[in-house]
């Protein structure tokens, strides 16, 4: 009698954090797939710009290359939504593996900067085209009232590449040297790749195939409170535009922290992301989205002026702490947009509200660079104020029954 208790014991509680954490198989088998081939990108995407550097690119070039980067990331979403509609979610996730691991080759084998670029076009393949398939993935396979908690899950496993990898590949850089470190980092993510390919054979999912449809049509597909969704996050990624690429520079060189001391705020923003994903996911599912989203706004408007206010080191950890909780209501969000989306044109839907998101908000970072010839803060002041005005637009046009 005790032992059948204690060999079902196990099982029961293993049941039990399933259940808590939304782990159902093909949620599980997307989310390890991001976590893999995150963690071998991470070995060596941040040190890119140096090894264009080796490979004799000027800085201007280098600049650039970070244009094609947010480029192919606006323009990919909607081919890999429809890629992910048309062929299945097993099969797209497939060939955007396929696509990125050539472009893996691409970096390795390339002599001189220009490969590079096409590279690039390749690669961008798994972080771009893929996200709508994953946000499908979690649609599909999750309830309505489960999906924040699903989210959370895949937006965990992706941020932990984040703090450890850079750490491991800049230590093998340090040591092989930039051109060899970056070739060793592509060979594990390759190998990486392999495994991620194995996984996703396992995803099984129907698609629901409804009649053709056309950009415009999923568009007029689109639900009301997902548009109005759309203009409020459109403004909000704006604010974030204007000073992201910034707060290094403003860090570093007005307020005079060493790089390796802004390494650890990094880390704390990220920590502290990590630690609001399950609480938030889970009490949003019970809850309601909306108070979660309203409270990453926020923190979004806030991040940028509490950095320019901070007077010393302590006060730049709480803004660092302000800036990981941008992340509270992220789970939310998404789930928010997979719930508006019509079943049969789902990652289409994910697809064209991140295509037109991250071209509407392409101009900030060249506006926040100008604002900066006034003074440093100015961007950093007027994104704060550009994000108030974005909080308060979801706030006031997204009625509490969309987003419950």
């Amino acid at each position: 009698m005790q032992q059948g208790t204690s060999t079902s014991e196990p099982i029961n509680r293993r049941e039990r954090l399933v259940d808590y954490l939304s782990l159902e198989r093909n949620v599980a088998i997307a989310s390890a797939a991001v976590f893999l081939l995150g963690l071998g990108e991470e070995l060596w995407k941040k040190f890119l710009p140096k090894y264009l550097e080796a490979l004799g690119a000027s800085t201007p070039i280098i600049g650039f290359f970070g244009t094609a980067e947010d480029f192919f990331d606006a323009v990919y979403q909607y081919p890999g939504g429809w890629l992910a509609d048309h062929l299945g979610r097993r099969r797209a996730f497939l060939t955007f593996i396929a696509l990125a691991s050539a472009g893996y080759l691409v970096y390795f084998f390339a002599p001189t900067w220009p490969f590079v670029f096409v590279g690039l076009g390749f690669a961008m393949a798994w972080q771009s085209m893929a996200s709508p398939a994953i946000f499908a993935i979690i649609g599909d396979s999750l309830p309505r009232e489960r999906r924040a908690m699903g989210f959370t899950l895949q937006s965990i496993l992706k941020r932990v590449p984040i703090v450890v990898a850079p750490v491991i590949g800049g230590t093998v850089i340090a040591s092989l040297g930039v051109v060899r470190g970056v070739h060793a980092g592509l060979l594990v993510t390759l190998v990486l790749a392999v495994i991620t390919a194995l996984l996703a054979l396992r995803i099984n999912i129907r698609v629901k195939v409804g009649k053709e449809i056309n950009i415009r049509g999923v568009w007029q597909s689109f639900h009301a409170a997902l548009k109005r969704l759309l203009i409020s996050d459109i403004i909000i990624r704006t604010c974030e535009g204007l000073s992201g690429v910034l707060t290094i520079l403003y860090v570093t060189n007005v307020q005079h922290v060493s790089v390796k001391r802004y390494g650890a705020l990094i880390a704390i923003q990220m920590i502290t992301s990590i630690l609001v994903y399950i609480p938030a996911g889970k009490i949003a599912d019970r809850t309601g989205r909306k108070p979660f989203v309203i409270a990453t706004f926020l923190s979004f408007a806030i991040f940028p002026v509490a950095i320019v206010l901070a007077p010393g080191f302590g006060f730049l950890v709480v803004a660092f702490i302000i800036g990981g909780l941008r992340e509270i209501g992220e789970p939310a969000r998404k789930a928010m947009i997979v719930d508006f989306a019509k079943e049969n044109v789902r990652a289409r839907s994910v697809g064209l509200y991140y295509l037109l998101r991250s071209l509407s908000i392409t101009p900030a970072a060249a506006i926040g660079g100008l604002l900066w010839q006034i003074t440093p803060q100015v961007p950093f002041v007027t994104a704060g104020v550009i994000g108030i005005i974005g909080t308060l637009v979801f706030a006031a046009t997204v009625e509490e029954r969309y987003a419950s």
